[in-house]
């Protein structure tokens, strides 16, 4: 073999190694960023190849699938009541993904999670039957919170105190996940991210917004917890008017003739005095009230339910006013009204919350549970006698809010909240309200609504007389299921 022979067989040998090096690093060490690639389609196609596992409330599947006209994906995502259920099911979309339980699940969902294979079925690579996801939301409850809340902005979630059941989860405006579920539907995606009303916000776990009165709970459990007062009927040292601290500026209360001045914690919360909560903080410090808002699941930046929930805040290096302030739920404090719906179940709960899921089991297609969520962790938030102390005082509140919270047959604690918002509060003020309910045959519920935007006149703006309706509609429905 003559020299320029063998250069080029030996040039020609090594251009088929780097072919086989290189070959050998996309299918071994790129594959998977090249099949996850959002430009690679066959992840959508196999996807949509066959129909999806369901998503199960009440026992019913209330979603589905549908045979497409034409285009390489068969199948689209289908919903029963999609409106109700967005904000539990999110969406299954051929061009926009899916979020909510139809993301976190979608491996379940469309039969190539590892756990539905047989052995048969990993020896062949034959695709798995899809599984089910089956949820804790009770229909009843659910549909009375949709209904409730009509065509106002806000939401609202229920809370199944001794179990952490989530028994309801709503926002609205909401949206029917079926019109943006396959591949022409544009037009309906571009109205609904164009839309100021934002539907796609899922409300009750994903917007937290100032909390306001409500708050006046954790301060209280803050107080007690700390001995700074030993009941709900001692008088507290908070003077009215109240000027913030190290400030010349008044805190006025909402009521200017209630019996604020140094006030009992019972008649602070009746009344929602903000010159009490606020000198309870400043008293406390923000160390102290920051402690037990983390108890309650504050400043948790892994609130998984388990969709990830915003963080609802309670915030650090503050000033005293500021202290003071964030004692009625106002500076730049935030909260989700699951976070409130939590704080409500852990004193319905005797001082224990127990972690809120809504999702159940994860079960293959035969109905063999793959994932149990029924033994949910728990923790001590305050001490029985002081969840006692506080039912009692959130009972006096739900005699004053009257028709609009009790139950007949059923004993209804609550606390009605007023946020401000915006600049000098030149904003839509936030309606607030946070409850609990216990029947006679030993069922509980937790709740916590908040109204955005109800359109009503702003003096005609209340937790009373706009959230705890809702509130109300949800606790009966649990109650009579």
């Amino acid at each position: 073999m003559n020299k320029t022979i063998r250069r080029i067989s030996v040039f020609t040998l090594l251009l088929v190694l780097s072919l086989l090096v290189r070959a050998t690093w996309v299918q071994y060490y790129d594959g998977q960023a090249l099949a996850d690639s959002k430009h690679n389609r066959r992840g959508t196609i196999d996807k949509y190849a066959y129909p999806l596992g369901g998503i199960i409330v009440g026992g019913e599947d209330i979603t589905g699938s549908v045979r497409t006209k034409g285009g390489d994906l068969k199948y689209k995502r289908s919903y029963q009541d999609g409106s109700l259920y967005a904000a539990v099911t999110g969406y299954s979309s051929q061009v926009y993904g899916a979020t909510q339980l139809e993301g976190i699940y979608q491996d379940v969902l469309d039969g190539t999670d590892t756990r539905l294979k047989n052995p048969l079925d990993t020896l062949t690579d034959k695709r798995a039957d899809p599984g089910d996801v089956v949820t804790t939301i009770d229909p009843a409850v659910q549909k009375a919170a949709y209904e409730a809340l009509g065509d106002k902005k806000g939401a609202a979630v229920a809370i199944d105190p001794k179990t952490g059941k989530i028994l309801g989860l709503v926002s609205t405006p909401s949206y029917d996940p079926s019109k943006i579920a396959g591949s022409t539907d544009g037009d309906a995606w571009k109205q609904l991210t164009e839309d100021e009303d934002k539907p796609l916000v899922n409300r009750a776990i994903r917007q937290p917004l100032p909390p306001g009165s409500t708050f006046k709970l954790v301060v209280a459990a803050a107080a007690l917890e700390d001995g700074l007062y030993s009941s709900v009927d001692v008088p507290t040292k908070s003077p009215s008017p109240y000027t913030l601290p190290g400030t010349t500026t008044t805190l006025p209360n909402d009521i200017p003739s209630a019996p604020c001045e140094n006030a009992t914690i019972r008649t602070g919360l009746r009344y929602s005095c903000n010159n009490v909560f606020a000198q309870m903080a400043a008293d406390l410090g923000q160390d102290k009230v920051k402690a037990m808002a983390e108890k309650f699941g504050f400043n948790d930046d892994e609130q998984d339910i388990p969709v990830r929930a915003s963080q609802s805040l309670y915030p650090s290096d503050m000033d005293k006013a500021q202290t003071a302030l964030s004692g009625i739920g106002q500076f730049d404090v935030t909260a989700t009204p699951l976070q409130m719906a939590m704080v409500s179940a852990a004193i319905a709960n005797g001082g224990t919350l127990v972690d809120p899921h809504m999702v159940s089991q994860v079960t293959d297609a035969d109905g063999s549970v793959l994932q149990s969520f029924d033994d949910a962790d728990s923790s001590r938030i305050v001490s029985e006698r002081v969840a006692d102390e506080l039912q009692s005082a959130m009972q006096t509140v739900a005699d004053q809010v009257g028709a609009n919270a009790k139950i007949p047959g059923a004993t209804v604690g609550g606390k009605t909240g007023t946020a401000q918002h915006g600049v000098d509060n030149e904003g839509t003020p936030y309606a607030w309200f946070t409850s609990y309910a216990k029947g006679s045959d030993g069922k509980e519920v937790a709740v916590s609504v908040i109204i955005e935007d109800s359109g009503a006149a702003r003096d005609q703006i209340s937790g009373t007389g706009l959230a705890a309706p809702v509130a109300k509609a949800m606790m009966q429905a649990a109650l009579k299921s």
